[in-house]
This record gives structure tokens, sequence and C-alpha cells, in this order.
């Protein structure tokens, strides 16, 4: 695994290194991986609420039944087929 090398105030190191020797964490890089894959998650979750939330004010309600989803489904086939033949 390729590495990475930070800089780190030493209130930051301090914090780092007691986290690590709490036992929560076995290494330094397990605690920065951890934080890591935690940002990546709070900013899909951004990304997912905004887009609820654009679709939400996108216009009026509409009954979603097995139907419409099998149209969907249907039209999407469609579009995937005419891609691979083009």
């Amino acid at each position: 695994m390729p590495t990475m090398n930070i800089s780190l105030p030493e209130n930051l190191r301090e914090f780092v290194e007691s986290e690590v020797q709490s036992g929560d964490y076995s290494s330094v890089s397990e605690f920065v991986r951890t934080l890591v894959r935690r940002e990546q998650k709070d900013r899909e979750r951004e990304r997912l609420e905004l887009r609820i939330l654009e679709g939400l004010s996108s216009g009026d309600a509409v009954e979603v039944t097995p139907e419409m989803w099998n149209q969907l489904r249907t039209r999407l086939r469609e579009r995937e087929g005419k891609s691979k033949q083009a």
C-alpha cells in the first residue's frame, strides 16, 4: 500500500497518539484511514441529501406504482440496447 506523510501540530499529534493508545485503533494509519472513510461517507450523504431535495422541489408528486417501475425498466433496457448498437 502506498504511503503518505503528514505534518500535524503538536496538539493534534498528541490527540492521534492518544486515540491509538486507547486501543480503539491498532495504528495511526488505521485511525487516519477511519477518518478519511468517514469523510467520504459524509460527503456522499450530503450529495444524496442534495439530490433528494432537488427531487422534492422538482414538481408535483407522482405516485410510484409497480407498473411505473416496469415501464421505467423497459425504457432503460431499450436505451441500453440502442447504445450497444451504436
